[in-house]
């Protein structure tokens, strides 16, 4: 599932495309992807993009007369910069934007359909798409630990929960554990003072260092190659192999 460091590197490669570009037209192949019915889809056509904005790991379009096109690609979403009026043949392709150069495809690897598009009216209606979890690269230690503290769980499911901590899943939540070095299944309420500091250095750092990197690896180009499995990642997807901190086998992590 693309977590914020590939949301934010997908907003920047589409502000640079998209902003400031009339939206043509939406065609939607598949009827499991749109969500909602009012306003119409048809409202947003025609109508020049303002801004983007994240919103945990959804990607928010905001279109003239306030009008929101919110999409979350969940596991096996991605997003492709095609020629314009790119077909929509095939049953992986979802929906297009088209604009008046290139189209912005949206597919879903496999069988089941989780992948969800909402069009949206006003600021507030956009708020309610936010689970409210604190953004960790703009928050500050104490209201980091305050949120994932509210209740007792695991540091795993806690950065893992999209009303605590905003945009963080299973891939990047394993490799800011691995550089905190401190286990999944540590218990928040048991966190001492020096391994709450550790945490949110590794939550803030981490996920720079991996927008940065993919920004890096696009380029000027769109980000074709979204993954949650990357090969300069310390743990995640290397269940079995040497770690690269003490050489030991990865194991598994749990999510409790």
């Amino acid at each position: 599932m693309p977590e914020l460091p590939d949301i934010v590197t997908y907003i920047r490669a589409l502000e640079s495309r998209i902003v400031g570009e009339q939206l043509i037209r939406v065609r939607v192949a598949s009827s499991f992807l749109l969500r909602s019915a009012q306003p119409p889809i048809r409202e947003v056509e025609g109508r020049v993009v303002r801004e983007l904005r994240r919103i945990g790991k959804r990607i928010a379009i905001g279109v003239e007369n306030d009008l929101w096109l919110v999409l979350h690609l969940m596991i096996a979403g991605r997003l492709h910069w095609r020629p314009r009026q790119a077909s929509l043949a095939g049953r992986n392709n979802l929906a297009a934007f088209d604009f008046p150069n290139s189209s912005l495809i949206v597919t879903e690897a496999g069988s089941k359909r989780r992948a969800s598009l909402h069009l949206l009216n006003g600021e507030e209606s956009l708020r309610s798409m936010d689970p409210g979890g604190i953004d960790a690269l703009t928050s500050d230690l104490e209201s980091f630990r305050f949120a994932l503290s509210v209740e007792n769980r695991t540091l795993k499911r806690a950065l893992t929960d999209p009303r605590l901590v905003s945009g963080i899943g299973n891939a990047y939540s394993d490799e800011i554990l691995h550089a905190a070095q401190l286990s999944p299944i540590a218990l928040t309420y048991k966190l001492k003072p020096d391994e709450w500091e550790r945490l949110f250095v590794a939550a803030r750092q981490t996920l720079e260092h991996w927008v940065d990197r993919l920004q890096a690896e696009a380029g000027t180009d769109f980000p074709e190659n979204v993954t949650a499995f990357h090969k300069g990642m310390a743990v995640h997807g290397r269940y079995g192999q040497p770690c690269p901190r003490c050489g030991e086998k990865v194991l598994r992590s749990l999510r409790r």
